[in-house]
């Protein structure tokens, strides 16, 4: 098992939401969500640095899965590995905004559109991390 803590992102043309997920405890728990523009190489980078991250997790749908480098997370994926020297993975995403959606509403969240794209990230990080340890 990797050293290094987990980054999950869901990508969006607007927004990407993300989540961490700490090596020790394997949860993947909602960070933040950026807007979608020239800065989030930076504002992710941020991220990696300061939390010692090893491994980014992107979200694609299932029929992209075999082709990343068509989908943009796939472009998104590429330049945090080469500015970084972060592994990166890809995570089928859909339905995430759906689930995300139905969680917030049952935690009681209302209003939860502007929560989705973490709370999405983190069922992607989530999915991963447990398809990693079977």
């Amino acid at each position: 098992m990797d050293k290094k803590n987990y980054l999950g992102i869901d990508w969006g043309a607007t927004n990407i939401g993300v989540a961490l997920a700490h090596n020790e405890t394997g949860v993947a728990l909602p960070y933040a969500t950026f807007p979608n523009n020239r800065d989030i190489v930076t504002a992710l980078g941020k991220i990696i640095t300061t939390e010692g991250i090893g491994t980014v997790v992107i979200g694609v749908p299932n029929y992209h899965h075999k082709e990343e480098a068509e989908h943009p997370g796939g472009t998104l994926g590429k330049l945090l590995a080469e500015h970084f020297s972060v592994r990166v993975e890809y995570q089928n995403e859909m339905f995430t905004t759906k689930i995300a959606q139905t969680n917030l509403l049952e935690q009681g969240i209302r209003h939860s559109s502007k929560n989705n794209d973490e709370e999405a990230a983190r069922i992607i990080l989530q999915e991963w991390l447990a398809k990693k340890e079977q």
